[in-house]
């Protein structure tokens, strides 16, 4: 069985829905070493999280963004958690109901994804900054 682990750190992006699929593989070019397996994907952050979803047309993100502001809006009154700004505590709502991992069947060095499949950076911060994930691989 191979093991292969890293910490990456994404470059600070937009509040929205991001394609991190492609920054994940270079990052993690091992990958191609394994015949069964699976990626595992973590952020090590509270107001942002991961997810897989459409990967060819951008207006899925732009919806995803459009949803989830009216879900989880700013300033509701009811909110406590305000002295870091009025995204901060929608986001850790927002990064709750989504998570903090994604996991992936590697298939002949391949991720395993469906034709339209990718992976989602959710960052859910006005100016999250930059972002850290440990990506591990295993398998055979």
């Amino acid at each position: 069985m191979k093991c292969f682990q890293k910490e990456i750190e994404l470059r600070p992006y937009s509040r929205g829905f991001h394609l991190i699929t492609d920054e994940v593989l270079y990052a993690l070019p091992e990958i191609k070493e394994i015949n069964l397996g699976l990626l595992h994907i973590f952020i090590k952050h509270t107001s942002a999280s991961l997810t897989i979803n459409e990967n060819a047309d951008y207006t899925v993100r732009t919806d995803f963004e459009s949803h989830f502001n009216e879900m989880v809006p700013e300033n509701a009154s009811y909110y406590r958690h305000t002295y870091e700004g009025s995204d901060d505590m929608p986001a850790h709502i927002k990064a709750s109901l989504l998570g903090a991992s994604v996991q992936i069947p590697i298939t002949n060095g391949r991720l395993n994804l469906g034709t339209w499949q990718g992976v989602y950076l959710c960052e859910h911060r006005n100016h999250g900054g930059s972002r850290k994930l440990v990506v591990t691989a295993f398998g055979g």
